[in-house]
Protein backbone atom coordinates (compact mmCIF):
# COMPACT_ATOMS: atom_id res chain seq x y z
CA UNK A 1 0.00 0.00 0.00
CA UNK A 2 1.29 3.45 -0.91
CA UNK A 3 1.82 6.18 1.64
CA UNK A 4 -1.04 8.10 0.02
CA UNK A 5 -3.42 5.31 0.96
CA UNK A 6 -4.08 5.70 4.68
CA UNK A 7 -5.53 2.77 6.56
CA UNK A 8 -8.82 4.37 7.46
CA UNK A 9 -11.54 2.24 9.10
CA UNK A 10 -13.43 2.24 5.80
CA UNK A 11 -10.41 0.95 3.87
CA UNK A 12 -9.67 -1.77 6.42
CA UNK A 13 -13.24 -2.93 7.02
CA UNK A 14 -14.26 -2.65 3.37
CA UNK A 15 -11.26 -4.67 2.18
CA UNK A 16 -11.88 -7.39 4.76
CA UNK A 17 -15.58 -7.65 3.86
CA UNK A 18 -14.75 -7.72 0.14
CA UNK A 19 -12.28 -10.55 0.70
CA UNK A 20 -14.82 -12.54 2.75
CA UNK A 21 -17.55 -12.00 0.15
CA UNK A 22 -15.26 -13.22 -2.65
CA UNK A 23 -14.11 -16.26 -0.69
CA UNK A 24 -17.70 -17.22 0.15
CA UNK A 25 -19.24 -16.56 -3.24
CA UNK A 26 -16.55 -17.79 -5.66
CA UNK A 27 -16.71 -21.54 -4.80
CA UNK A 28 -20.49 -21.62 -5.33
CA UNK A 29 -20.24 -19.96 -8.74
CA UNK A 30 -17.27 -22.12 -9.74
CA UNK A 31 -19.05 -25.33 -8.73
CA UNK A 32 -22.06 -24.26 -10.78
CA UNK A 33 -19.86 -23.68 -13.83
CA UNK A 34 -18.03 -26.99 -13.43
CA UNK A 35 -21.22 -29.03 -12.91
CA UNK A 36 -23.19 -27.24 -15.62
CA UNK A 37 -20.39 -27.08 -18.20
CA UNK A 38 -21.33 -30.31 -20.03
CA UNK A 39 -24.85 -28.94 -20.54
CA UNK A 40 -23.80 -25.45 -21.64
CA UNK A 41 -22.38 -24.16 -24.89
CA UNK A 42 -19.03 -22.36 -24.76
CA UNK A 43 -20.91 -19.08 -25.21
CA UNK A 44 -23.17 -19.84 -22.24
CA UNK A 45 -20.17 -20.77 -20.09
CA UNK A 46 -18.52 -17.48 -20.99
CA UNK A 47 -21.64 -15.50 -20.07
CA UNK A 48 -21.79 -17.35 -16.75
CA UNK A 49 -18.17 -16.40 -16.09
CA UNK A 50 -18.92 -12.76 -16.95
CA UNK A 51 -21.75 -12.82 -14.41
CA UNK A 52 -19.15 -13.74 -11.79
CA UNK A 53 -16.88 -10.97 -13.09
CA UNK A 54 -19.68 -8.43 -12.83
CA UNK A 55 -20.53 -9.48 -9.27
CA UNK A 56 -16.88 -9.17 -8.18
CA UNK A 57 -16.74 -5.64 -9.63
CA UNK A 58 -20.00 -4.74 -7.89
CA UNK A 59 -18.77 -6.15 -4.57
CA UNK A 60 -15.62 -4.07 -4.93
CA UNK A 61 -17.72 -0.96 -5.45
CA UNK A 62 -20.10 -1.74 -2.57
CA UNK A 63 -17.53 -2.66 0.07
CA UNK A 64 -14.46 -0.68 -0.99
CA UNK A 65 -15.85 2.30 -2.89
CA UNK A 66 -13.85 1.44 -6.02
CA UNK A 67 -15.87 2.52 -9.06
CA UNK A 68 -14.86 3.07 -12.66
CA UNK A 69 -15.52 5.10 -15.77
CA UNK A 70 -15.18 3.86 -19.35
CA UNK A 71 -13.86 6.04 -22.18
CA UNK A 72 -13.43 5.33 -25.87
CA UNK A 73 -15.89 2.46 -26.33
CA UNK A 74 -16.89 4.14 -29.58
CA UNK A 75 -13.43 3.15 -30.85
CA UNK A 76 -14.18 -0.56 -30.67
CA UNK A 77 -14.46 -2.10 -34.15
CA UNK A 78 -17.50 -4.04 -35.27
CA UNK A 79 -15.30 -6.93 -36.41
CA UNK A 80 -13.00 -9.08 -34.28
CA UNK A 81 -9.96 -7.48 -32.68
CA UNK A 82 -7.00 -8.20 -30.44
CA UNK A 83 -7.00 -6.32 -27.14
CA UNK A 84 -3.58 -5.19 -25.86
CA UNK A 85 -4.00 -3.75 -22.38
CA UNK A 86 -2.04 -2.17 -19.58
CA UNK A 87 -1.83 -4.55 -16.62
CA UNK A 88 -1.63 -3.13 -13.11
CA UNK A 89 -4.19 -5.10 -11.13
CA UNK A 90 -6.49 -8.09 -11.01
CA UNK A 91 -9.32 -5.62 -11.64
CA UNK A 92 -8.95 -5.44 -15.42
CA UNK A 93 -9.29 -9.21 -15.76
CA UNK A 94 -12.79 -8.84 -14.29
CA UNK A 95 -13.94 -5.56 -15.82
CA UNK A 96 -12.69 -5.67 -19.42
CA UNK A 97 -14.59 -8.85 -20.39
CA UNK A 98 -17.79 -7.35 -18.96
CA UNK A 99 -17.33 -4.09 -20.86
CA UNK A 100 -16.66 -5.89 -24.14
CA UNK A 101 -19.88 -7.93 -24.08
CA UNK A 102 -21.44 -9.20 -26.31
CA UNK A 103 -17.97 -9.88 -27.74
CA UNK A 104 -16.35 -12.98 -26.28
CA UNK A 105 -12.76 -12.66 -25.08
CA UNK A 106 -10.16 -15.39 -25.05
CA UNK A 107 -7.26 -14.91 -22.61
CA UNK A 108 -3.74 -16.24 -22.91
CA UNK A 109 -2.52 -17.06 -19.41
CA UNK A 110 0.12 -19.08 -17.60
CA UNK A 111 -1.02 -22.65 -17.01
CA UNK A 112 -0.23 -22.42 -13.29
CA UNK A 113 -3.48 -20.48 -12.81
CA UNK A 114 -5.42 -23.67 -13.54
CA UNK A 115 -4.18 -25.07 -10.23
CA UNK A 116 -5.96 -22.41 -8.16
CA UNK A 117 -8.87 -24.12 -6.36
CA UNK A 118 -12.31 -23.31 -7.78
CA UNK A 119 -11.09 -20.32 -9.86
CA UNK A 120 -8.69 -22.39 -11.96
CA UNK A 121 -11.07 -25.33 -12.18
CA UNK A 122 -13.84 -23.08 -13.52
CA UNK A 123 -11.42 -21.42 -15.95
CA UNK A 124 -10.60 -24.85 -17.36
CA UNK A 125 -14.17 -25.06 -18.70
CA UNK A 126 -13.75 -21.86 -20.74
CA UNK A 127 -11.44 -22.99 -23.55
CA UNK A 128 -8.96 -20.21 -22.79
CA UNK A 129 -5.33 -20.66 -23.83
CA UNK A 130 -3.03 -21.88 -21.06
CA UNK A 131 0.66 -21.83 -21.94
CA UNK A 132 3.90 -23.10 -20.48
CA UNK A 133 6.05 -19.96 -20.43
CA UNK A 134 9.21 -22.02 -19.97
CA UNK A 135 8.93 -23.24 -23.58
CA UNK A 136 9.84 -19.86 -25.06
CA UNK A 137 9.38 -19.80 -28.84
CA UNK A 138 7.42 -23.05 -28.76
CA UNK A 139 4.90 -21.31 -26.51
CA UNK A 140 4.16 -18.74 -29.22
CA UNK A 141 3.60 -21.49 -31.78
CA UNK A 142 1.05 -22.95 -29.37
CA UNK A 143 -0.57 -19.53 -28.92
CA UNK A 144 -0.75 -18.90 -32.67
CA UNK A 145 -2.41 -22.23 -33.46
CA UNK A 146 -4.88 -22.07 -30.58
CA UNK A 147 -5.67 -18.38 -31.15
CA UNK A 148 -6.44 -18.86 -34.81
CA UNK A 149 -8.86 -21.62 -33.88
CA UNK A 150 -10.61 -19.45 -31.30
CA UNK A 151 -10.71 -16.41 -33.58
CA UNK A 152 -12.33 -18.44 -36.36
CA UNK A 153 -15.08 -19.17 -33.84
CA UNK A 154 -15.55 -15.42 -33.36
CA UNK A 155 -13.56 -14.77 -30.18
CA UNK A 156 -11.52 -11.66 -29.55
CA UNK A 157 -8.05 -12.27 -28.16
CA UNK A 158 -6.63 -10.38 -25.18
CA UNK A 159 -2.99 -9.95 -24.19
CA UNK A 160 -1.12 -7.97 -21.58
CA UNK A 161 2.00 -6.96 -23.55
CA UNK A 162 4.05 -6.30 -20.41
CA UNK A 163 3.43 -9.90 -19.42
CA UNK A 164 2.58 -9.34 -15.77
CA UNK A 165 1.05 -6.79 -13.40
CA UNK A 166 3.28 -3.74 -13.28
CA UNK A 167 3.36 -1.32 -10.30
CA UNK A 168 1.89 2.12 -10.87
CA UNK A 169 4.42 4.50 -12.40
CA UNK A 170 6.59 1.72 -13.79
CA UNK A 171 6.83 0.06 -17.18
CA UNK A 172 8.17 -3.27 -18.40
CA UNK A 173 9.31 -4.17 -21.89
CA UNK A 174 6.32 -4.64 -24.20
CA UNK A 175 6.41 -8.11 -25.72
CA UNK A 176 5.53 -8.68 -29.37
CA UNK A 177 3.33 -11.79 -29.10
CA UNK A 178 0.02 -9.97 -29.56
CA UNK A 179 1.39 -7.95 -32.48
CA UNK A 180 2.76 -11.07 -34.17
CA UNK A 181 -0.65 -12.70 -33.91
CA UNK A 182 -2.29 -9.56 -35.33
CA UNK A 183 0.03 -9.61 -38.34
CA UNK A 184 -0.38 -13.35 -38.88
CA UNK A 185 -4.19 -13.06 -38.84
CA UNK A 186 -4.51 -9.54 -40.29
CA UNK A 187 -6.50 -8.45 -37.24
CA UNK A 188 -6.55 -4.92 -35.79
CA UNK A 189 -5.28 -4.34 -32.28
CA UNK A 190 -7.03 -2.14 -29.72
CA UNK A 191 -4.74 -0.58 -27.09
CA UNK A 192 -6.19 -0.13 -23.61
CA UNK A 193 -4.95 2.17 -20.85
CA UNK A 194 -6.12 2.07 -17.23
CA UNK A 195 -5.08 3.06 -13.72
CA UNK A 196 -6.61 0.24 -11.64
CA UNK A 197 -3.35 -0.23 -9.75
CA UNK A 198 -3.88 3.07 -7.95
CA UNK A 199 -6.87 1.55 -6.17
CA UNK A 200 -6.22 -2.21 -6.22
CA UNK A 201 -2.45 -2.62 -6.31
CA UNK A 202 -0.53 -5.80 -7.02
CA UNK A 203 -0.20 -8.01 -3.93
CA UNK A 204 -1.99 -5.43 -1.78
CA UNK A 205 -4.85 -6.58 0.42
CA UNK A 206 -6.30 -3.14 1.10
CA UNK A 207 -8.26 -1.35 -1.63
CA UNK A 208 -8.29 2.45 -1.97
CA UNK A 209 -11.68 4.13 -2.69
CA UNK A 210 -11.82 6.08 -5.95
CA UNK A 211 -12.69 5.92 -9.63
CA UNK A 212 -10.68 3.84 -12.10
CA UNK A 213 -10.38 5.09 -15.68
CA UNK A 214 -10.62 2.41 -18.38
CA UNK A 215 -9.78 3.91 -21.79
CA UNK A 216 -10.04 2.09 -25.15
CA UNK A 217 -7.94 3.46 -27.99
CA UNK A 218 -8.53 3.55 -31.75
CA UNK A 219 -7.89 0.23 -33.50
CA UNK A 220 -4.49 0.01 -35.15
CA UNK A 221 -4.15 -1.87 -38.42
CA UNK A 222 -1.28 -4.38 -38.70
CA UNK A 223 -0.91 -3.50 -42.39
CA UNK A 224 2.57 -2.20 -43.12
CA UNK A 225 3.84 -2.98 -39.63
CA UNK A 226 6.44 -5.35 -38.33
CA UNK A 227 5.74 -6.96 -34.96
CA UNK A 228 8.20 -4.53 -33.40
CA UNK A 229 6.73 -1.38 -34.97
CA UNK A 230 3.16 -2.41 -34.17
CA UNK A 231 4.09 -3.14 -30.57
CA UNK A 232 5.83 0.23 -30.37
CA UNK A 233 2.72 2.00 -31.68
CA UNK A 234 0.65 0.28 -28.98
CA UNK A 235 3.22 1.11 -26.30
CA UNK A 236 3.40 4.76 -27.34
CA UNK A 237 -0.38 5.17 -27.24
CA UNK A 238 -0.80 3.43 -23.89
CA UNK A 239 2.04 5.27 -22.18
CA UNK A 240 0.85 8.62 -23.53
CA UNK A 241 -2.61 7.90 -22.12
CA UNK A 242 -1.10 6.89 -18.79
CA UNK A 243 0.53 10.33 -18.58
CA UNK A 244 -2.91 11.85 -19.14
CA UNK A 245 -4.83 9.54 -16.78
CA UNK A 246 -2.21 9.52 -14.00
CA UNK A 247 0.07 12.53 -14.55
CA UNK A 248 1.33 12.30 -10.97
CA UNK A 249 2.80 8.86 -11.69
CA UNK A 250 3.78 8.99 -15.38
CA UNK A 251 5.90 11.67 -17.07
CA UNK A 252 4.37 13.34 -20.11
CA UNK A 253 5.50 11.91 -23.43
CA UNK A 254 5.26 13.13 -27.00
CA UNK A 255 6.46 9.88 -28.58
CA UNK A 256 3.08 8.52 -29.65
CA UNK A 257 3.04 7.50 -33.29
CA UNK A 258 0.09 8.36 -35.54
CA UNK A 259 -2.60 5.70 -35.33
CA UNK A 260 -3.83 4.20 -38.57
CA UNK A 261 -7.46 3.21 -38.21
CA UNK A 262 -8.61 0.17 -40.11
CA UNK A 263 -12.33 0.40 -39.39
CA UNK A 264 -14.30 2.11 -42.18
CA UNK A 265 -17.23 3.05 -39.92
CA UNK A 266 -14.82 4.91 -37.59
CA UNK A 267 -13.10 6.69 -40.44
CA UNK A 268 -16.46 7.71 -41.91
CA UNK A 269 -17.65 9.01 -38.56
CA UNK A 270 -14.52 11.14 -38.14
CA UNK A 271 -14.96 12.52 -41.64
CA UNK A 272 -18.56 13.52 -40.93
CA UNK A 273 -17.63 15.16 -37.64
CA UNK A 274 -14.67 17.09 -39.03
Amino acid sequence: MTKATSLTPRVVLGSILFFIACVVYTPFHAIYMIVAAPCLTLRQRYLAACTWNRIIVQLLSFFCGVNYQVQGKENLPTTRAIILAKHQSAWETFAIPVELLPNQLCFVFKKELLRIPFFGWAMATMKMIAIDRSKGRDAFTQILEASQDRMKAGAWMMFFPEGTRVPVGQKKRYKTGGARLAIATNTPVVPVALNAGEFWAKRQFFKKPGTITLRFGPPISPTGHTAESLTKAVENWIEQQMADISPQHYPATNTAAPVQTCCPHLAAQKSVNS
